[in-house]
Formats: structure tokens, sequence, C-alpha cells
């Protein structure tokens, strides 16, 4: 007997469950993982299918013809009679081969919901349980249905390959399943690469709509797709979650079973499966071809979360209140698009409707689109939706006649509350979207006018007074409920992902200890660790961290931003509302690190602190990149009319171009996505809901805190499929503030104020020493990976024999140096965004990690992959303990700064610096500075250590030291162009300044190199 450690001991598992419905009845099974009292628990009855197998099933049609035909004579016996004689002897082959073309041409979905046409009969191929009254009739309809399970499933005409499960409904596939056991070393992501690498999606099976959703599983992690395509599928997590992060709660120690056992006992359960295809799974257009359609399926946390509040709504009737704390990113449209739908047909154990109309109350237009398809696909009914846009007496004509669903928006709450009162025999369900793009903050206040004379300190502190969106929302929605109590025909269903104290006490649980909590939670750290979103605070700078990270390249020749270095330093000694020096900081930065992200596709955002400040800074980012030759075009948005030096300045007057073409407000946001516009300064408007997957910076100079600073630096976390990470340099907060705005909903990593540059060459340094590879190895890799057609094989062949030398290194050794090899990947990827590398070891070093970390063999008692990723985001910490010691610390903190060395210019050399600057401009009525001793500093120690000239000045008289000398100050003039332009441009224009320069150094050098010997004779200087 095999041990019950192999996958088909995994198989059999899940297979007894569908069969025998629990542990009880099956030996291979024992007790499920439940939720304690878990509130409003879930519940549907496991159990109930039936075991088919490989030969049941037909490779050519995709079916299991017998459960088909069976399903037809037991629910439609009539009409089967009517097609047998309609088509005669071969009406069950004839039919069969009719519905398995529907099923390729409509989809399995369309075709389960609105059954097939044949010879003049319609036939049902499924039936779900009703929203209302369920019958004798039904019951006997409803009971019909055939649940099959089959292990081991060879679909194919052309092979013997085979799925581990396939789920049918009525001999109708609805899903697949891949399933692994790490305790045989594979674990979900094996199955999910068997799926991409070794799954034809030509296949009858596994074309794209012809199963509803095909799975990815082992004992503890769950993913799903709904599209096989190859190596460019994409899997989704299908978890619930475990301490507000990824993965699944595990299974205590007093209990057996697995934590991903909810799958196969509620997710596949029968009702639930039926429920999934009625309810839930629709198909959408493509968002890059409209031609094409693409199924949506649930995540998780929207499933759970849409049947625990539909479940406790019939229960508990209207007048309730329901806080869902939801994540970016979270699939936000399509939750409250499916709550909205059930909602308005659900009915109660008396077979009454629980609400008479469902209200959505949110700004966004797709939304509105979402829920007029997604209802008309679930119901085939025209205009259920009603847009209540215009005026508050349409919205209370539709309330009156009770329309069953409504969207409108948050300025028309109060109607609602109103009617609410008045209409008390008609029961409403009102679900409060987030405050979006169009909601700025103003409307709750007059907008005041903005005078020419007025400073923008005082514009400043003018436009904070207003309330955030969030707050907003919240005041109205207080304001009503204060005046009028909660409602005992009124439910409200609010969303957010960022719920204050006021919010939670408004809409949230009350516990039992007075505390209060939402009803349901999808947290940002779980998006993010999940990758539905992006960690917003990895690549995260304050102004004076990335300040410091410059600073610390005067010290080392290798990098080339001294240049930025100035800019910087002169805005340091400048006011701080010197908006020109901050726009030019910021498109140095965009055009060095920022540009070519996203494949050359990369937008930022520009926050200001008033709407002043935003049309200032608009005006000067337009003349600035004008001045520079850039030909990227901006956006501004900001509320109202803006008055500045006697001028007016609205939104759209800003944004529309010379040539007639005029830019509305509400078309800004569809502007920003054209290619051509890189920057949008925005003052209070865009910083909530507002969806662009290529904004990958954002420059801030707005204090920010609490809700807001979360709501506002969210805007970079949408993903895009070439989009790696984020940036933000932050002008006006302090690292601690941003943290402790975020610690309410996720615990990360923060750069907190800086990193030296120079640990990569520690971290370089200590990788080589493991003798896994040399320089050659990384050369050789370098010159496959940047040529021009590299092959796969290529890859394979350069670093074969670097695995093979990871082999041979202790285990412990082995751990130490893929750690390394992941520390020198986040530590390159963050500096990379702030400074740029002149040292080209450093790319090729990088591209060759990352690389060799995907083939040296997984680590036999490490984590899942999934997880080891979901903890390596959040979780590292540096800290230098010593000069060449390099520790990783675990656990959520702070990016602790590394500190800067002790500055090595002697006090002599400083003086010596400080006395040719003066000398020259006395001589010369000019005003140089700090930055051209740094210039002179860097160029002194380079012919300072230069073995050639050393022994020059050893072993020659002075002229010919000079002849020496003059070479090689010529050459250490020529690498000061980038770094310092205006020096070198008059060293170069003025041969009397460029002589007294050389003089002077020459002196200098030669000073220090007769000290060094020992000698007294002094130079004179000519």
């Amino acid at each position: 007997m095999k041990p019950p450690t192999t996958e088909q001991a995994f198989e059999r598992a899940i297979e007894c469950a569908l069969l025998h419905g629990g542990p009880d009845a099956c030996p291979h099974y024992q007790t499920e993982v439940r939720e304690p009292s878990a509130p409003y628990a879930l519940s549907f009855e496991p159990g109930g299918y039936h075991r088919r197998t490989s030969t049941d099933y037909d490779r050519d049609l995709g079916l299991i013809p017998k459960d088909v035909t069976d399903f037809l004579v037991a629910s439609q016996p009539k009409e089967w009679r009517r097609l047998r004689q309609h088509r005669g002897a071969g009406h069950q082959d004839q039919f069969l081969n009719r519905l398995s073309a529907e099923l390729s041409r409509r989809g399995v979905v369309d075709v389960l919901r609105n059954g097939v046409k044949d010879s003049g009969c319609k036939f049902d191929l499924a039936y779900f349980r009703p929203a209302s009254g369920l019958n004798e009739e039904t019951r006997r309809l409803h009971a019909t249905n055939l649940f099959a399970a089959v292990r081991q499933l060879h679909y194919s005409a052309k092979n013997e390959k085979s799925l581990d499960l396939g789920i049918f409904l009525n001999g109708i596939p609805v899903f697949t399943a891949e399933l692994k056991n790490p305790l045989t070393a594979q674990d979900v992501q094996d199955a999910v690469a068997q799926y991409r690498r070794d799954r034809d999606p030509r296949e009858p099976l596994l074309r794209h709509r012809r199963c509803a959703a095909h799975f990815a599983v082992d004992p503890n992690l769950v993913c799903v797709t709904t599209k096989l395509a190859g190596e460019k599928t994409r899997f989704l997590p299908f978890n619930r979650g475990h301490e507000r992060g990824a993965g699944n709660p595990p299974v205590p120690p007093t209990r057996s079973g697995y934590p991903t056992s909810y799958l196969w006992n509620q997710v596949w359960a029968r009702d639930s499966v039926l429920d999934l295809i009625r309810q839930f799974v629709h198909q959408v257009e493509d968002s890059e071809d409209r031609r094409r359609r693409r199924v949506v399926f649930p995540r998780y946390q929207q499933l759970d979360a849409v049947r625990r509040m539909v479940w406790h709504a019939r229960e508990h009737g209207a007048g309730q209140h329901y806080l869902i704390q939801h994540s970016a990113g979270s699939g936000k449209s399509y939750t409250i698009a499916w709550l909205a739908h059930q909602l308005s047909s659900l009915h109660d154990a008396k077979d009454q409707p629980v609400f008479d109309s469902v209200v959505v109350i949110t700004d966004r237009r797709v939304l509105d689109r979402q829920l007029q398809r997604a209802i008309h696909q679930f119901e085939q009914t025209v205009g259920v939706v009603e847009n209540i846009d215009k005026t508050s007496r349409q919205l209370r004509e539709a309330l009156e006649a009770g329309r069953r669903v409504i969207v409108s928006t948050l300025q028309k709450f109060p109607v609602i509350a109103e009617e609410a009162v008045t209409l008390a025999g008609k029961r409403f369900a009102v679900i409060v979207d987030e405050a979006h793009s169009s909601q700025t903050g103003e409307s709750a206040k007059s907008l005041k006018s903005v005078l020419a004379s007025r400073s923008l300190e005082e514009a400043e502190a003018e436009d904070a007074s207003g309330l955030t969106p969030e707050e907003e929302r919240d005041e109205v929605v207080l304001e009503e409920m204060r005046k009028r109590g909660r409602q005992p025909n009124l439910s409200i269903f609010a969303f957010t992902a960022t719920p204050k104290s006021k919010t939670l006490e408004l809409f949230g649980t009350k516990q039992a200890d007075g505390t209060f909590r939402p009803f349901h939670l999808y947290s940002m750290r779980q998006a993010i660790e999940e990758r539905f979103i992006l960690d917003v605070l990895t690549n995260y700078s304050t102004y004076e961290a990335y300040w410091e990270l410059l600073k610390v390249i005067r010290d080392d020749p290798r990098y080339e931003k001294r240049k930025a270095v100035h800019l910087l330093k002169s805005f340091v000694e400048l006011h701080q509302h010197a908006v020109r020096q901050k726009v030019e900081i910021m498109v140095e930065h965009f055009a060095a690190q920022v540009q070519h992200r996203i494949r050359g596709r990369a937008k930022a955002m520009i926050v200001t602190r008033s709407r002043l400040h935003a049309v200032r800074y608009k005006r000067a980012l337009d003349a600035f990149l004008r001045e520079k030759g850039h030909p990227w075009k901006t956006l501004v948005a900001f509320s109202g009319t803006v008055k500045d030096k006697g001028k007016d300045y609205t939104e759209s007057g800003m944004n529309s171009t010379g040539n007639g073409h005029v830019i509305g407000e509400k078309q800004t946001a569809d502007e920003f996505a054209k290619p051509e516009y890189r920057f949008l300064v925005v003052a209070n408007k865009f910083q909530t809901g507002f969806d662009q997957p290529l904004l990958h910076t954002m420059y801030v100079d707005k204090k920010l805190g609490g809700v807001n600073a979360v709501q506002t630096l969210s805007r970079l976390n949408r993903t895009h499929d070439h989009k790696t990470g984020t940036a933000v340099l932050d002008f006006a907060n302090d690292a601690e503030t941003i943290q402790k705005a975020f610690k309410d909903y996720y615990e990360t990593t923060l750069l907190s104020e800086e990193t030296d540059p120079n640990l990569l060459y520690e971290v370089q340094r200590q990788l080589i020493e493991f003798a896994v590879y040399s320089d050659a190895d990384v050369e050789r890799f370098a010159s496959i990976h940047f040529g021009s057609r590299p092959t796969h094989d290529q890859y394979y062949a350069s670093l074969e024999e670097c695995v093979d030398r990871f082999g041979g290194l202790e285990a412990d050794a082995r751990g130490r140096f893929r750690s390394r090899l992941r520390d020198y990947g986040r530590l390159y990827s963050f500096l990379s965004q702030v400074i740029t590398f002149a040292d080209p070891e450093l790319e090729k070093l990088h591209a060759f990690t990352r690389f060799l970390l995907r083939l040296l063999p997984p680590d036999p008692d490490s984590l899942p992959l999934e997880v080891q990723q979901a903890i390596d985001m959040k979780s590292y910490r540096i800290q230098r303990t010593g000069q060449d010691d390099l520790s990783i610390k675990r656990g959520p903190g702070i990016l602790d700064p590394q500190g800067l060395g002790p500055d090595q210019i002697r006090e002599e050399e400083i003086e010596a610096l400080s006395r040719i600057i003066r000398q020259l401009n006395e001589r010369f009525g000019l005003d140089l500075g700090p930055e051209h001793r740094v210039t002179l500093g860097h160029m002194m120690d380079k012919l300072d250590g230069d073995p050639a000239l050393e022994a020059a000045a050893r072993a020659n008289p002075i002229e010919n030291v000079r002849l020496s000398f003059d070479h090689k100050v010529e050459d250490a003039i020529e690498e000061i162009y980038e770094s310092n332009a205006d020096l070198y441009s008059r060293i170069k224009g003025d041969l009397a300044f460029g002589d007294a320069l050389k003089e002077l150094l020459f002196v200098q050098f030669m000073e220090q190199q007769l000290l060094g010997m020992g000698e007294a004779r002094k130079v004179e200087g000519r």
C-alpha cells in the first residue's frame, strides 16, 4: 500500500469529500478545518457527487455523454421525446454534437444559464435554486442536476495526458484542477507551471470559455485562472488570507485536514457551483480587444463578502449597517455589481422581497456599465439599472416606483434618507462606494477664490481647511443619520479601503467590548502579498533622504550624479516655496530614473499643497520642459477658478492646447492616459479613486497624514504587466509620519532616511567569496543576455557550472548565498530608482543574479514560493553592524539608514582648496563656491593618487615633473565635464583662468609631495 504522502492520497481525499460529503463517510479524509464560531458562517451541503472515469468522457466532444442524456431524460422527458421524433435514431449523437459546438461558440456559462435549442426543442442544461420560493416542481428539477468528479481525466484525443481532477455538471465540464503535494516536493507553483507548459489550450476541454475555471491546488494554497494561454496564462490567488496577509490559516494541532479544504467542501459544493454559475461568473469585453470576451471568476474575498452580506440581509432584513474594508486592488467594482444584483432579487424565508430598491452611491461610470452588463447576463433583462444623474425629482420618482437598481451620486444621499422616512412601507439597500475622482473635497465648503495678493502659504492654509473626500462622504451620511437616526427600512453597505474611527463607528459591527470592526476585511497587506497591488512604500524617499543618497556620491567617482547634487544643494539654500527649483529636481529625476520604466510609458504625479501651488507648478513645469527640449506634455487638475497675479486660471483653460483642442474637466483622466502626457499636477483632485496603471512615480509637495496619506500614495499601487515597482520623492513629509499613516492598514518596510549605495559593493564582495561564480562567468552571461539574439539554451549553458558549484556548498552556505543573491537584487532595484549607476558591472551582476536565482534548486525546508515572496516583500531589514558586516534582520519594520563614513579630506587640504578658490575669485572677479571646491578636491585626489606622478616627483627635477603633471591635469579636467560643466567651460574658454588654475594645482601637488618625502624645499609659484 502506498504511503499517505503521495499526490494520489491528496486526490483521493478530495474525491471522497466530493462523493461522500465529509470525513465521517470516508476513511481517507478526516475532519475539515472550520472557523470556530465564525459570524454569519456560510454553509453548503457537501458531498452528493458521483464518480466517473476517463472512459465515460468523450475526448472529441469534451463531454460525459451519459450524464448529459440522463439529465435531459430525467428533467425534460417530453422535450427529449420531441427531439427524438424530429431527429430519428441518431438524435442523441446529433444533439451532443450541437451541444459541443454551442459550448465552443458561446461558452459554458452561457449554455448552462440559457440552455440550447435544437430542431425547435429548447433544453435547459442546469436548474438553479430560484431567488424566491422552492415549490415541489422546482425542487424536483433542482434535484435532477448531476455532479460528477473524474480523477486522472484523460482529456486529449492526441495523447494520454491527464488532468488530476475534472468537475462536471450534467455532463458538462465546469472546472479542472491540477493537484500537488509538497510531501512529494511539488506545490501549487508546480501545478501552475504544468498548466502553462504542458496543457494545450487548443484541446476541446481547455479552450477558452469551455470551462468556467482551472484550479492549481496544494494542501496550503489555491490559484485559479479562467483562460489557459501557454506561458502567458495568468493565475490569481484564491485563498482565504491569514493574519491579514496572503495564504490560508494553518490547521490547528487538534484537528485534521488541510488549510485548503474550503475549496472542495464549500466552493465546489453542489449548490455553491450552481450559485457561482448563476450569480457570479460572467463574460466581459476584453479591455485590449473588444471583439474578444473574457470570463470573470470571483476572487475568494469577493465571493465570501457578497455571500455573507446577502445571507445576513436575508436573515435580518432591512435596517442593518455593513462596513466592507476592502483594499484597493480587491475588485470592488465587481463586488458591488454582484452585491447590487443579488440584493435586488433577494427574498426572505417568507418569500417576500427584502428590499424594494437598491441604490448605489458612486461617481464611477464604469461601475454603472458593469452593473448593466452583469445584470443583463444574469437575467437577460434590459433596463434594470437606472442612472440618476440629473434632478432630485428624478431620484424620488425612481424610489417611489421601486426601480430595482438605482445609481446616483453622494450629493443626493439626503434625498434617499428623506424618502426612507416618508416611504416607510418600502425598504431600501444603499451601497456607498468610496469617494472618487470627481469628489474633490470642495463641495462640502464654499469655494474661495485665491486672490492675487495672497501668498503660497496663505493658499495652502486655505485649501487645507477643506474635508478629504472620505471625510466629506462620512459627513454627508452622518449628518443625515443624526437628523433622522437609524432607519428600520434602510440598510447601508459602505465600502472603503481606509476606514477611520468615525467610519468604523458609523458603519462597523459593534463588539461585546464596545469596539467596532468591519463586517468583512480584505487588507492592503493581503492585496500586496497576493500581488493585486504594488507596495508604494518599498521605494519611498523623503527629500532629505534623497539628498543624503546623492551626497554620498561625491566620494565615489563611479557615479555620475554630481549635477543633481548641485541642483539639490542650490535648492536647500533657497526658500521652501521655490517651485522652479523643485520642478528642476523632479524633471531631472524623471529623466534619469523614470521615463524608461514600464517600457518607456511611465507617468508621474505631482501632488501640491493648494490650487495656487498647482497653477504655479503647471506653469513652471511647462516652461522648464520647453527650455530643456523634453517632448513630454503635462496636465493639471484642480477645482474652480484660481486668481494669480491678475489672471484667472481653470483646469480646462490650462490643459487645453492652443490649436483649439479643448480638454474639459471630465476628460482630464482620459487625456492623461495618452502616451504624450507624462506629468499630472494635482491639488486635492485625483487623490482618491483614480486608477492609472502607468502611474509610476509621485512627487509629493504637500503635508499628508492619516487616511489622506494612504489614499494619495495609493494612486501608485495599480499593477501593469511591465510595472515592477513604484517610486515616491517626498518634499514635505518625514518617513515616520508616512509609516504611521499606513500602520493601521499595512505594516511594511520603509526607507527612513538614506541607504549607502556602497552597500552594493559590500554584497558583491560577499557573493564572490562563496566561489559559486567568477567575474568571467558574469561577463559570459552578460554577453548573452545583452546580446542581440540570445537563445534559451545559451542561458542555461552560461549558468550550468554555477548551479553545479552551488550544489557543492554546505547546506548552511547554500542558504546564505541564496539570501545574499536576494539582498543584492533588492538593494539594486531600490537604489536604481534614485541613482543612475555609471558602473556597468553592477547592472551585469544584477541580471546575472536574477537568472541564477531562478535556476538554483529550492531549499527543501523552505516555505512555498508564494509565501516566500510575500514575506520577502515586506520583512527584510538591513543594518550595518560593522565596517565589513552586513546582516539581514527579518520582521516588519523600517529599512534603517546606512551611516555615512567620516569626511576623509584632511584639514590642510580643505584649507588649501579654499585658498585656491579665494585666489581665483580675487584675480578674476568670480564667485566660485563650495561646489567648485568639491570638484577641485576630486581633481586633487586623482592627481595625488597617481603612481606615475608620485614616481616622477621623487626622481626628477621640478621641470620634468611639470611636464608629466600638465599631461595628467588635462585628463582630470576632462573628467569634470559631467559633474561641473560651469567650471569646465571656464577652464576651456578662458586661457588665462585655465593656466592660473593649473599653476595653483601644481603648486599644491608639489607641496603635498614634498611634505610626504619629509623635505623642506619650497616651490615658488609663477
